[in-house]
C-alpha cells in the first residue's frame, strides 16, 4: 500500500481502511495460531499498513487543530 494513495482518502475512509486491515490481521493471526498461514510475510505488511494508516490519520487530526 502506497502512502501517496492514502494520502488521497478522507478520514472516513482511512477509518474505513484501518477497520479492514485490522480485520485481515486478526484473521492471519488466527491462521497462523492453527498452522495454515501459507504467506507468512504478509503479517508484516499488514502491521506496517496499519502503522502508515494511523500516521496518516493522526497527521490530519493535527492539521485540523491547527486550522
Amino acid at each position: 500500500m502506497k502512502t501517496a494513495d492514502l494520502r488521497s482518502k478522507s478520514a472516513d475512509q482511512l477509518q474505513a481502511q484501518l477497520v479492514q486491515l485490522k480485520k485481515e490481521q486478526f484473521n492471519l493471526r488466527f491462521q497462523q495460531a492453527t498452522g495454515q498461514l501459507e504467506k507468512t510475510a504478509r503479517v508484516k505488511e499488514v502491521r506496517r499498513d496499519i502503522a502508515r494508516v494511523k500516521t496518516l490519520v493522526a497527521q490530519q487530526a493535527k492539521a485540523e487543530a491547527e486550522a
